[in-house]
């Protein structure tokens, strides 16, 4: 109720806004900081979060080796699939709250910020000043973890948990006889790591230091003992990281300890964010004869059928929903959207049209849509 009081409030100024020229706005008044590009049942998604959508991705190609301009272009080619995305975030979220998650993810945020802290022996205070003064907002970064790690919850708890315990053992056999390739039990190993961060740091001094560390372990120093006193993460456990297959490990790690048996440590190993060193705990040799386990069969085809799973589950939620996008982006992005069932389009005033038909879902029975596409602030 809430929000829906809120969106009603930014409909009533909105118009307000706009119904005096901006170009002679004064100091103290209302100006324009954003606009809202699609209403999703009582929420909305801003041009704001799309433009931070699109520069993130812009930052990731760039740090792939693309030129900025060819960046911007080819982000540029999927902003309509990007807006069709927050869409569809906004869904999850909204379903994660009808289902009362919203205090579990909360707690979830708190574990992992903590966590994080930890790992750089900090304090939460300490590591929000820290992102603070790297220019991150802690805030941010907050709202980012929420959304991610609800969406997650919603797609798990209401998808994979449902298709992964709803199959029968009739097919859990019959996919195991005509896909047994995939039931080989591979190598695994158990490893520890000490990490030294390069952050604020010289390369040099760091790559010497884990040089060294890497000579005291191997004429026989404890593993654990150094790595409570040097390693920048995961010291509490003296180091331990768990259990991998290896075929699962990044290709530089499987390649670090490929001829380390067990009980030994790799050479240090570059990585974005400092160097590691790993001890192999123990090595488990691997099958070639295929083993029924049913946990793992479930799994197997939970992964397989999850991607159409997810993506029904998303119809779905889009087709019960109010959904209105702004006139400027309904052309690009409705499509992508596949909602079914007769719906009317309403026109707001820029449309200068009468409303018209088209196929997807009935809007006029749910709440009002935003008729001015503004978000102001004073």
């Amino acid at each position: 109720m809430k929000s829906k009081i809120i969106i009603a409030a930014l409909f009533v100024i909105g118009a307000l806004v706009l119904s005096a020229p901006l170009a002679n706005a004064q100091e103290g008044e209302p100006v324009v900081v954003d606009e809202v590009i699609a209403q999703v049942n009582d929420g909305v998604v801003t041009l704001s979060q799309l433009k931070r959508e699109m520069k993130e991705r812009v930052e990731t190609l760039k740090q792939n080796g693309m030129a900025e301009p060819q960046a911007t272009a080819e982000v540029e080619k999927h902003r309509a699939e990007m807006i069709a995305v927050l869409i569809n975030e906004q869904l999850l979220v909204q379903k994660g709250k009808e289902l009362e998650l919203t205090q579990k993810i909360e707690d979830e945020v708190n574990k992992r910020m903590l966590q994080i802290a930890k790992e750089q022996n900090l304090n939460i205070q300490q590591l929000e000043a820290a992102m603070q003064a790297q220019g991150i907002v802690p805030a941010e970064i907050r709202q980012t973890m929420r959304t991610e790690i609800m969406k997650q919850a919603v797609l798990e708890g209401e998808v994979d948990s449902k298709l992964f315990y709803g199959l029968s053992l009739d097919e859990l056999h019959k996919y195991f006889d005509a896909h047994r390739d995939k039931f080989f039990t591979p190598e695994s190993v158990e490893l520890s790591e000490i990490f030294l961060s390069l952050a604020g740091k010289q390369e040099a001094s760091v790559k010497t230091q884990a040089t060294q560390l890497v000579e005291q372990l191997r004429k026989g120093a404890d593993f654990a003992t150094l790595a409570k006193a040097y390693s920048e993460r995961g010291k509490e456990n003296g180091g331990k990281v768990g259990l991998f297959q290896v075929n699962d490990l990044r290709p530089d790690i499987a390649g670090a300890i490929k001829n380390v048996k067990a009980g030994g440590v790799s050479d240090p190993l570059r990585s974005d964010e400092g160097y590691q060193i790993l001890r192999v705990d123990v090595r488990h040799a691997g099958t070639s004869t295929p083993t029924f386990n049913e946990n793992k069969v479930r799994e197997a085809i939970t992964m397989e059928r999850s991607p159409q799973a997810h993506e029904d589950y998303l119809q779905g939620l889009r087709d019960d929903a109010y959904i209105k996008v702004a006139s400027a982006y309904r052309d690009a992005v409705m499509p992508l959207l596949k909602i079914k069932g007769e719906f009317i389009v309403e026109k707001s005033a820029d449309d200068k049209k009468a409303p018209e038909k088209k196929k997807g879902k009935l809007l006029g029975i749910l709440p009002r849509p935003l008729t001015t596409c503004v978000i102001i602030a004073a």
